[in-house]
């Protein structure tokens, strides 16, 4: 008479294997949360530090031959707008910053759009309470056709929704009278795109 040989345990052996396997996948899981935290974040996905200075470098429309470079330092809610720009007949000129850093049209300058007025309100002057955010008023060329800017603004700023950053300078051809709608200043005479600038420039 033979007897069959009772083998004992096989439900041991297999929870074991059932431990094994969890410790396995856990470590996998720990493995694949540590490389998460190390790999390096994709450009754009961390929040941009505030801009705190920008250049526009003015280039002529149409042949007038006016130029210059004009800067804007963001600092305590005031931002400073100096440079110069040069080759303008003597006497005030518009000066403003329109809705688009688009300077293809190099005849008439229309490219950069109107005034900057993301408000929707009236034109007016730099201190007053109602104006566009673009209004920056008259700069004024001496009798080399030189004007030197140095003007300090709490309404335009470098952040914000209403960041003035990828947009354009513009000089008109003659003085800003502070007129309806757009202050009757003439024509665009030199425009330029408002950059990001280091901020010790």
């Amino acid at each position: 008479m033979h007897h069959r040989k009772i083998v004992q345990g096989g439900g041991s052996g297999m929870a074991s294997r059932f431990r094994v396997l969890v410790v396995i996948a856990g470590i996998a899981v720990l493995g694949l949360l540590a490389w998460a935290e190390r790999r390096p974040v994709r450009a754009g996905a961390e929040t941009p530090a505030p801009v705190r200075a920008a250049v526009a470098v003015l280039q002529p429309v149409g042949g007038s031959g006016v130029s210059g470079t004009i800067r804007f330092v963001q600092q305590d809610g005031v931002l400073e707008v100096t440079g110069t720009v040069t080759g303008l007949t003597p006497g005030p000129h518009g000066f403003h910053i329109h809705e688009y850093g688009d300077l293809t049209d190099t005849r008439e300058g229309l490219s950069a759009g109107g005034h900057y007025n993301p408000t929707g309100r009236p034109h007016g002057a730099p201190g007053e309470a109602t104006r566009h955010v673009g209004d920056l008023g008259n700069i004024v060329a001496d009798a080399q056709g030189v004007a030197r800017i140095n003007v300090r603004d709490r309404v335009i700023r470098l952040d914000g929704p209403y960041s003035i950053v990828g947009r354009a300078a513009v000089v008109h051809a003659q003085a800003d009278r502070f007129t309806q709608p757009v202050g009757d200043a003439g024509g665009r005479v030199a425009f330029g795109v408002v950059g990001i600038a280091a901020v010790d420039k």
